[in-house]
């Protein structure tokens, strides 16, 4: 009998890496993080009376307490991204939950309306250098569908934390539970930071950074200016009835982007690394990605703005009452993720990011003709719940489905540069969109009008939806395959395959 012979040695058996054990509880501990960033970016607008009485705090200081926790945020977020390229997710995730939760107490001991702000501003650049790395983090551990089951949990939280904010402040300040007032909004976050760090430092995995990669000073700079200079005046325009200088400062930061855009160009072309990868803005799932985010986000937040002032300043309503006003929205968002999650994105690509904003705008129409049929007399937040409700299922389809399909397009080396980019452009577009939204609704308010400026936001919400419609089509029909996600071609793996029968026959 002939033997034989085998021309090449039999290939070792694939390499095959098992999903890590305890992946789900980095979802735990950045659901956690992002409960947290929500709760104090909402929360302390409830405060403003305690902090007058108890701290003397003028309008500006008030506005300075709300308004600079946003501005460092937005300012740090893309640098906050690449710190964690260079010196690992996991650590930078650690240092800035670790210093969030410092900042926490700081804020909730302040003597002083100036410590406040001082210590509201570091708060802010805490939560620069720890959001992204959250983001970061799940697209390093999850992938495919389970990265859709991801955001399917994670969109909701993104609308129940926002939500939340406002019932848990009022809550606390009107129960002022140990005579702590409105310190314990802030000391809430004590034991949500303790738990989630505590977790997070054992259970996230430790993977090394790359200390080859350089920061680019000069870019973050740059960015972090023009942020500073976007979301300052948008903070304050409103209360200050938009002098020149926030018209002149939303115009530098216009002029600073561009700056910035052709300052990463000159560094990647001097073979220098950019702030932000070159190869992401190539990337039309990204690049379109992120003006559907800023649409979103700004029609999303601005809109909850609008339904808690018309409940509070419309309707009289107290703080804690307003707060749960907004429940049939935060359960719409719920049940919309869910939908989303675990039955459509995977199935039917980027057509839920067509239907959610659709069914967005059929909430939007029942609540315009809510509104209209309403009795003052006895008004309740029953009488516009359904049209609240269907608007929120539609944007919680939106917010599980476009995060995974934004980061199943980044590259396993553009995931730091990818994470800032996306968390500044949400928290840039949520400025936006209060400032739009609260000039659109107090123009009309200040007549006494308060169910005209309604409408009027919901017109501005249509607009905003009709666009993000429009452009989900310029969006791929499905996400990238998970292979593909991890820098493996089609005809990589086609070749291989191909290698592996040749080999075996």
């Amino acid at each position: 009998m002939e033997v034989l012979r085998v021309r090449n040695p039999p290939l070792a058996p694939e390499e095959t890496t098992a999903p890590y054990r305890w992946r789900w509880l980095i979802l735990v501990v950045m659901i956690a993080a992002e409960i947290m960033d929500l709760l104090d970016a909402s929360i302390v607008n409830v405060a403003g009376p305690a902090l007058e009485e108890s701290l003397g705090a003028g309008s500006v200081g008030l506005q300075w307490v709300i308004g600079g926790y946003a501005l460092t945020l937005g300012a740090g977020l893309v640098l906050g991204g690449r710190l964690g390229d260079r010196y690992g997710r996991r650590r930078m995730f650690l240092i800035g939950l670790a210093a969030f939760t410092a900042c926490s107490l700081l804020c909730a001991i302040a003597p002083t309306i100036e410590s406040l702000i001082v210590f509201r501003l570091l708060q802010g650049t805490a939560g620069a250098m720890l959001l992204p790395q959250g983001l970061g983090l799940l697209r390093e551990n999850f992938s495919g569908p389970e990265l859709t089951k991801v955001f399917a949990i994670f969109g909701p939280v993104l609308g129940l934390g926002g939500i939340i904010g406002p019932v848990l402040g009022g809550f606390l300040i009107e129960g002022d539970f140990f005579g702590l007032g409105w310190r314990s909004v802030f000391l809430i976050n004590l034991p949500v930071g303790l738990a989630a760090l505590i977790i997070a430092a054992k259970f996230v995995p430790r993977k090394a950074g790359d200390r080859a990669v350089r920061i680019d000073t000069v870019g973050a700079v740059l960015v972090a200016a023009s942020c500073a200079l976007l979301v300052l005046p948008l903070n304050q325009g409103q209360e200050d009835d938009w002098p020149l200088w926030t018209w002149l400062c939303m115009s530098a930061s216009v002029i600073g982007f561009a700056l910035f855009a052709v300052q990463q160009r000159r560094t990647a072309a001097a073979g220098r690394e950019p702030l932000v990868r070159a190869g992401l803005l190539r990337k039309s799932a990204f690049t379109v990605g992120l003006g559907g985010i800023a649409l979103f986000f700004g029609g999303l937040i601005g809109t909850q703005l609008v339904l808690t002032l018309y409940l509070q300043i419309g309707r009289h309503f107290t703080a804690g009452d307003a707060g749960l006003g907004n429940l049939p929205l935060a359960v719409g968002t719920a049940i919309g993720g869910a939908v989303s999650g675990a039955f459509l994105a995977d199935r039917i690509g980027r057509r839920v990011l067509q239907i959610g904003p659709l069914v967005q705008l059929l909430g939007t129409t029942v609540l315009w003709f809510e509104l209209d049929g309403l009795d003052t007399a006895s008004f309740s937040i029953w009488d516009i719940a359904p049209g609240v409700a269907v608007a929120g299922i539609g944007a919680g389809m939106v917010i599980a489905a476009l995060f995974s399909f934004i980061l199943a397009a980044v590259d396993d080396d553009e995931i730091g540069s990818a994470s800032g980019v996306l968390s500044a452009v949400q928290a840039v577009g949520g400025s936006i969109g209060v400032a739009i939204f609260g000039s659109v609704f107090f123009a009309q308010a200040e007549t006494g009008d308060f169910t005209g400026g309604f409408h009027r936001a919901l017109i501005v919400q249509a607009c905003l939806l009709a666009a993000f419609f429009a452009i989900t089509f310029l969006l791929p029909r499905k996400g990238r395959p998970e292979e593909e996600q991890h820098g493996v071609t089609p005809e990589a793996t086609t070749c291989d395959s191909d290698t592996k029968q040749q080999l075996t026959t």
